[in-house]
């Protein structure tokens, strides 16, 4: 059994896909600590840490869920707020159509597990003409899971013998993402998509704040890259 479960993956995409996010594997390890620092300051469990990161899997909406926890909000407005802050995911996720497809019967966990950044690499990478794509981007999407888990849960482990200040250690999360933005910015012939995303998100932040900001940014982007379509896509990323 374990002979022919072996036959059936293909570690030359494994191999591929753990090179290829090595820079996630920094980057998870270091936010997850933050995180599972934050959680258990917070009063909660290792295992919460490891339930959250394994089931909800989502950066930014369980740094968030550590501070709703905090204020004692309750689980419907935990759950609004999250689908809310990830609601972006459905949106960009559509482009990942024909790459999940490709994935048949991993497909549901494809989705479940798009992030900010397996995204970004999904959507970056250029992959080598005799790699097994499906397996490929599956081990992406699932070895980028099982860093943030065990980050998230060192970090909580740790928190238990360490006392330490965690002000700021919230803005880990947002600093990965500055670190993909410009190695998107790096790999992209035309700049137009980061000039329409910048001016999205300014015009909705100054106009409504950064607490409702983050809907209508998306909103404003999603109606923008589809009327420049054509115009992007003549000059898209390499």
């Amino acid at each position: 059994m374990i002979h022919n479960f072996r036959k059936r993956i293909d570690f030359t995409a494994l191999k591929l896909a753990f090179k290829t996010t090595i820079p996630v594997l920094f980057g998870y390890l270091a936010i997850g600590l933050a995180f599972g620092l934050l959680l258990q300051n917070a009063g909660y469990s290792w295992t919460v840490a490891l339930l959250m990161s394994a089931f909800i899997y989502a950066g930014a909406g369980q740094y968030l869920a550590v501070n709703l926890f905090a204020n004692n909000a309750g689980l419907l407005e935990v759950a609004t707020i999250i689908f809310l802050v990830n609601f972006r995911h459905m949106i960009y996720g559509l482009s990942l159509f024909d790459k999940f497809n490709l994935t048949k019967r991993l497909k549901p966990y494809m989705i479940f597990s798009l992030t900010d950044e397996t995204y970004a690499l999904l959507t970056s990478l250029t992959e080598p003409a005799q790699i097994n794509k499906p397996q490929y981007y599956f081990f992406i999407a699932f070895l980028n899971h099982c860093y943030w888990i065990i980050g998230s849960v060192l970090g909580a482990v740790a928190g238990s013998f360490i006392t330490m200040d965690t002000k700021g250690l919230d803005f880990a999360l947002t600093a990965l993402f500055v670190v993909l933005l410009l190695e998107q910015y790096q790999t992209c012939t035309t700049k137009l998509p980061f000039l329409i995303g910048g001016f999205c998100a300014l015009v909705p932040l100054i106009v409504l704040g950064k607490e409702n900001m983050l809907l209508y940014a998306v909103i404003l982007a999603i109606i923008a890259l589809l009327m420049l379509r054509k115009r992007i896509t003549e000059n898209e990323c390499n």
